[in-house]
């Protein structure tokens, strides 16, 4: 920017000099009126006759050399904004490719979903949300997450204490009504219907949940620009005999079994 200022200035310099000229012009040729001076020198060395008029037309047709050094720091300088444009679009290219083993550069499948086993170890209202439990829940770390859930119309509060649940645990922890939430409890759901998806028999707060068809490890936390979650959440659903899966892979803790709802068959998760 500070080259094409630059080369503006010069250009504008020029234009002044031009203007000079064309005054110093209309100067002699009121001399010449005045003085009925025959012939007088220009400094181009073209001689102007005192019968004629010259017009401003006449005047502004005088070429005005611009040397040769000039046009070739003005085509230099060109040249240098050009290549610097060119190595910005490289570098904006550059930083626009993904890192191999970033999570930009990962599939958008379940496998970037952290989902586990937890243990809601209490349970209570939200003291300014009528709709909204509060829990403590234990997801198999040194310390305990508190979860935020809309199910006060769903599932009655005695049966959420000492309950095993399925989360979902990078999301970004959000502020509801003044508490944030760690993690996502994690239920078959319809408009008219919720259910909290039950772990398999012998889980353990911590265990992973996996998918045969969807290897990887999954993603520190769910970038919210990204929206990775809304991305994946509609191909979560329950089959016809209730057991939980992505695009019909089962939600399974190795060695123990496959996550389900109660009663809710071909039905979304969230």
């Amino acid at each position: 920017m500070a080259t094409s200022d630059a080369v503006l200035k010069r250009l504008e310099q020029k234009g002044a000099e031009a203007d000079q000229i064309i005054e110093y012009l209309k100067q002699q040729v009121a001399l010449l009126k005045e003085k009925a001076i025959k012939q007088i020198p220009f400094p181009s060395g073209t001689p102007l006759k005192t019968d004629s008029t010259v017009s401003e037309n006449e005047i502004q047709s005088i070429p005005i050399t611009v040397s040769s050094g000039a046009k070739e720091q003005v085509k230099g300088e060109e040249k240098k904004m050009k290549e610097k444009t060119e190595k910005k679009g490289e570098k904006k290219e550059k930083k626009q490719q993904p890192v191999a083993g970033s999570a930009d550069s990962k599939p958008v499948d379940v496998s970037r979903l952290d989902l586990r086993i937890g243990c809601i170890i209490t349970a209570r209202k939200h003291p300014d949300a009528d709709s909204l439990y509060v829990e403590e829940v234990d997801v198999g770390e040194t310390a305990s997450r508190t979860v935020v859930s809309g199910l006060v119309n769903h599932v009655p509060l005695e049966q959420m204490q000492n309950r095993m649940v399925v989360l979902l645990c990078n999301l970004k922890p959000a502020k509801m009504r003044g508490v944030v939430s760690q993690a996502m409890v994690m239920c078959a759901s319809s408009p008219e219907k919720v259910e909290i998806l039950a772990p398999p028999n012998g889980s353990v707060p911590g265990d992973r949940i996996t998918f045969d068809a969807f290897p990887g490890e999954p993603d520190k936390e769910l970038n919210p620009k990204k929206k990775i979650w809304e991305q994946i959440q509609p191909d979560l659903y329950t089959n016809d005999v209730c057991v939980a899966t992505y695009k019909g892979a089962p939600f399974e803790v190795k060695g123990k079994g496959v996550c389900r709802a109660q009663t809710m068959a071909n039905s979304g998760i969230k």
